[in-house]
């Protein structure tokens, strides 16, 4: 029985730390998701007269803050971009393509089979390295790179 008392007043005090902290200090997300969608550098899909070349290959994120990112795809390819890293550690907001606006909690991939575009709106809840790269398309350079803080 006397444990139980050492053990509640354990609880009792870190409670009362992290109300007096007022929880600051204990996440560290660095967004405001009050605050529009900030707009990421265009991502066009097959640059390159070969098709293989993307326009950016890295992002710079940050956890907590809401993005919208434009996806492009000149149809040179068919880019499936796959990335399971990156979007397990992101929250989808929504999808908008075709005039179709999709909301859903999560991606596996996102496929371009002819040209077409897409734009992606996400918040990444983890900091990391994340790549999204194309299926088959990884050694010719088809693979951007997010590095969320």
């Amino acid at each position: 029985m006397q444990n139980l008392g050492v053990i509640c007043r354990a609880a009792a005090t870190a409670a009362i730390v992290f109300l007096a902290l007022g929880g600051q200090n204990m996440a560290v997300a660095k967004g405001d998701l009050s605050t529009r969608c900030k707009t990421l550098p265009e991502l066009e899909l097959g640059t390159d007269a070969a098709g293989y070349a993307v326009s950016q290959k890295e992002y710079k994120i940050e956890t907590g803050k809401c993005y919208k990112l434009e996806i492009k795809s000149t149809g040179r390819k068919e880019y499936v971009l796959r990335g399971s890293k990156f979007y397990r550690n992101m929250w989808v907001r929504k999808i908008e393509a075709g005039g179709i606006e999709i909301k859903a909690t999560h991606l596996y991939e996102l496929e371009f089979e002819d040209e077409g575009e897409a734009e992606l709106y996400f918040t990444m809840i983890k900091p990391g390295t994340y790549k999204l790269n194309s299926i088959g398309l990884v050694e010719k350079g088809t693979v951007v790179t997010f590095v969320v803080e």
